[in-house]
C-alpha cells in the first residue's frame, strides 16, 4: 500500500529551464546598470551562451563585452543567481496531482539536490513549504549526500514514519533519481518532461519501474 510520494524538485515540479531564465533576467538586469548596456542584449547572449554550453556562462559573457573581471567579480554574479527570487510555477499537472494526493490521505514529500539557498528560493516561490510534508534539500545534508546516496531517503522514510516499500520516489533524472530501488525497496517513476537532463544515462543500469507522460499518470499507479 503506497503510504507517501516523494517527488524530486527540478524539472518534475517545475522547469529548470525557467529557472535558468529567470537567473539570467536577474544578472542581465544587474550588469545592464553596471555597464551601462542593454539588458535584453545581456539576456540574449546569456541564454544563446548557455546553449553552446553550461560552464563559465558569467566569464564567457564579459569576455564577449570586453570586460575585465576577477574572481571574485564571478563569484559574486554567481551568487546573485543562486539567491535570486525566481519567477517560476509548477507544472500546470502538479496542483491536480497533489490534490489527488491529499484526498487520498497519502503523504507528500520532496527530496531534491542543488545548492541550498538556491533550491529554497525555488521552494519558496512556488510556497512548497506549505504544501509538502516533509522537504529535504540533500545539500544541506552534506555534497556527500546528494543522491543517488540513501540518507535522504532514510530521513524521510523516519520523518514520514513510513516503510520504504510504502515509497514511491517520483523523478526524471535517469543518473540518480532511480538507483534507490537497487538499494531500498522504494518504487520509483519517471516523468518524461522536457528537462536538461533527460538525455543523461541510468546509472548501473537501474531503471524506472514505471513512467509517465505527466503526473496524471500517478493516478493510474498508485
Amino acid at each position: 500500500m503506497v503510504k507517501a510520494i516523494i517527488f524530486d524538485l527540478d524539472d518534475t515540479l517545475i522547469s529548470e529551464k525557467k529557472y535558468i531564465e529567470s537567473g539570467y533576467m536577474h544578472i542581465s538586469h544587474l550588469l545592464s546598470n553596471r555597464l551601462d548596456e542593454d539588458q535584453h542584449k545581456l539576456n540574449r547572449i546569456l541564454n544563446e551562451l548557455f546553449q553552446k554550453s553550461p560552464q563559465n556562462v558569467f566569464n564567457r559573457l564579459l569576455d564577449i563585452m570586453g570586460v575585465h573581471y576577477t574572481k571574485s567579480d564571478i563569484l559574486e554574479l554567481v551568487e546573485e543567481y543562486r539567491n535570486h527570487f525566481p519567477d517560476i510555477e509548477f507544472f500546470d499537472d502538479v496542483s491536480r496531482c497533489l490534490e489527488f494526493l491529499r484526498e487520498k490521505n497519502i503523504k507528500i514529500g520532496i527530496i531534491t539536490d542543488g545548492y541550498s539557498n538556491s533550491q529554497r528560493q525555488k521552494l519558496n516561490a512556488v510556497k512548497a513549504f506549505d504544501i509538502f510534508d516533509e522537504i529535504i534539500i540533500t545539500s544541506e545534508l552534506g555534497k556527500d549526500y546528494w543522491k543517488p546516496h540513501p540518507k535522504s531517503f532514510e530521513i524521510m522514510k523516519e520523518k514520514l514514519n513510513v516503510e520504504f516499500n510504502e515509497m514511491i520516489y517520483v523523478g526524471d533524472n535517469p543518473e540518480k533519481d532511480f538507483y534507490i530501488y537497487k538499494i531500498y525497496p522504494i518504487n520509483t517513476v519517471r516523468v518524461l518532461r522536457e528537462g536538461i537532463y533527460k538525455d543523461r544515462k541510468y546509472l548501473d543500469g537501474i531503471k524506472e519501474k514505471y513512467s509517465i507522460e505527466n503526473l496524471k499518470g500517478i493516478l493510474d499507479i498508485i
